[in-house]
């Protein structure tokens, strides 16, 4: 069996000779987690925004609560109610994307979607109550409030991005289930670690690791700086 040092300069070996297995992965991976971001950002971001920006609404408390159960919802039971949705006997079962990459944007997309509303809501409502009312009082229309009290709240939109892009990308339950771990085809970085780490590549299950890693602090550093686009920290 290799020592951790042996197995970390083995995957720093991967890294800098750019493995194939590590690009057809890595590739794969961010085709995946960026698409089901950017289904749930432009499908969650104006949902939560209204939200947040609306005062009082009937069943508001069920509605929280159904929110909250869905940002707290087990991957796997996702990975669960999606396989049952895309089976051959299942509802959607023509579409014929169960085992492919649509069924993982999918699966991640609803794992993402009520954490984007939910923080989104959050980052919202906490702006502060005399904003409208002045920005009414100075003569701007219904748009150029709910733009300003976005802009003032970019921060919390941001790291509502950040929080759902790093579920989804550390996220395995779910996307094994729907998508069966096919090499080449359906297997990511999470994923692809589970399987190299059973079969004792340890070196290659490192430097999937690593390269996780990267992605998701490069993912976080680019929101936070655009999130500071004026220059001022916030």
């Amino acid at each position: 069996m290799q020592t951790l040092i042996e197995a970390l300069q083995e995957a720093l070996k991967l890294l800098l000779t750019l493995d194939a297995r590590l690009l057809g992965t890595v590739t794969l991976t961010l085709r995946i987690t960026l698409t089901s971001l950017a289904l749930s950002t432009l499908l969650g971001l104006p949902v939560g925004a209204a939200l947040g920006l609306t005062g009082r609404l009937p069943a508001r408390g069920l509605l929280m609560a159904a929110l909250y159960t869905g940002m707290g919802l087990p991957p796997v039971v996702v990975g669960l109610f999606v396989f049952v949705l895309l089976s051959r006997s299942g509802p959607l079962g023509e579409l014929s994307w169960l085992f492919t990459p649509t069924a993982m944007i999918f699966a991640q997309t609803v794992i993402a979607l009520p954490l984007v509303i939910g923080l989104t809501m959050a980052a919202v409502g906490s702006a502060h109550p005399e904003l409208r009312p002045q920005l009414r009082a100075l003569g701007a229309t219904r748009w150029q409030t709910i733009a300003t009290v976005l802009t003032e709240t970019r921060l919390g939109l941001l790291a509502a991005i950040a929080a759902a892009y790093g579920r989804i990308v550390a996220e395995v339950g779910a996307v094994m289930l729907v998508g069966g771990n096919i090499e080449m085809k359906t297997r990511v970085l999470t994923t692809a670690i589970v399987l190299e780490t059973r079969k004792g590549a340890f070196a290659l299950a490192l430097a999937l690791g690593l390269i996780l890693l990267i992605i998701t602090f490069a993912a976080n550093s680019a929101l936070l700086r655009f999130g500071n686009w004026n220059g001022q920290p916030r």
